[in-house]
């Protein structure tokens, strides 16, 4: 469901032409099958030039793969998902509330895993485990699941240091250098907290990985390499939690795939496992 997420992420940012484009491809996605550039540019009211653009900024090469992407979604859409997604509201009873949250993550999970290519998660993986110290940055929700990532590293042999306060932090990444790297995790992309830590960090030359919205956001324009999470805007409700599930996603695969790319890696993750059986059991 990559196209849809990425659509949907963009919505308030696009321009007014954009939005068209957005906004028919979301209510009308079928009618794509059967349209061209032109004939969407002139069915929406905009330039031909404008869906070009509009595919380019969805990260698609041009129209014809934004299209395929488009029908991809289609194609792979969860019809139990469409017809028990929605906001939880105060009334709704256990089954459907549960439904419904289950049904939201599943949805989150499985954008959020679409928008997160192979490519981008091996870079991820070479570049954590090639830096001296990884500074891990979140705010509130995302300093919890930034904490979690942390301990899962250091079971690694990864030195990744976390604090949840936002000024220990920024301190942490004035002693950052080119040979550490800062992974920063924000929901929006826009964590002043966050934003200050990052900038802070490539003063002092260090890496960034982040961890965001599709798009452009001060987060990521300054990351070296994006990664992102979703946290439908729908259900405000509960978006928080559909933030962290998403965040858990990223954060374990590339936990797994850091384990998968190293034998010292597994070797070290068995002995803290063991080390830990071995007092449970006193």
């Amino acid at each position: 469901m990559a196209a849809f997420s990425k659509l949907k992420a963009l919505l308030p940012t696009l321009s007014n032409s954009e939005e068209k484009l957005a906004q028919f491809i979301l209510r009308s996605p079928n009618a794509l099958r059967d349209l061209s550039s032109q004939k969407l540019a002139s069915t929406v009211g905009v330039s031909q030039s404008s869906v070009v653009k509009f595919a380019q900024k969805l990260k698609y090469k041009g129209y014809p793969a934004l299209k395929m992407a488009v029908l991809d979604d289609l194609k792979n859409a969860d019809t139990d998902h469409q017809t028990l997604h929605g906001s939880i509201a105060v009334d709704d009873d256990y089954a459907t509330m549960a439904n419904k949250l289950l049904q939201s993550k599943i949805a989150v999970l499985n954008q959020t895993k679409e928008l997160n290519d192979a490519q981008s998660l091996a870079k991820a993986v070479a570049m954590l485990s090639d830096a001296r110290r990884v500074l891990i940055t979140g705010i509130g929700g995302s300093a919890l699941v930034g904490k979690d990532f942390a301990f899962k590293l250091q079971k690694l042999g990864i030195l990744a240091l976390s604090e949840v306060d936002g000024h220990a932090q920024l301190a942490l990444a004035s002693t950052m250098t080119k040979n550490d790297l800062v992974f920063a995790i924000s929901e929006s992309g826009a964590t002043r907290e966050v934003v200050n830590v990052v900038n802070e960090a490539r003063a002092n030359k260090a890496k960034v990985i982040s961890v965001t919205k599709f798009g452009d956001t001060p987060v990521s324009s300054f990351a070296d390499l994006r990664l992102y999470s979703v946290a439908e805007e729908a259900a405000t409700r509960i978006s928080s939690i559909l933030a962290r599930t998403a965040q858990e996603l990223v954060i374990d695969m590339l936990f797994i795939a850091l384990m998968q790319a190293s034998n010292d890696k597994r070797a070290l993750l068995e002995k803290s496992r063991s080390v830990v059986a071995q007092f449970r059991n006193l």
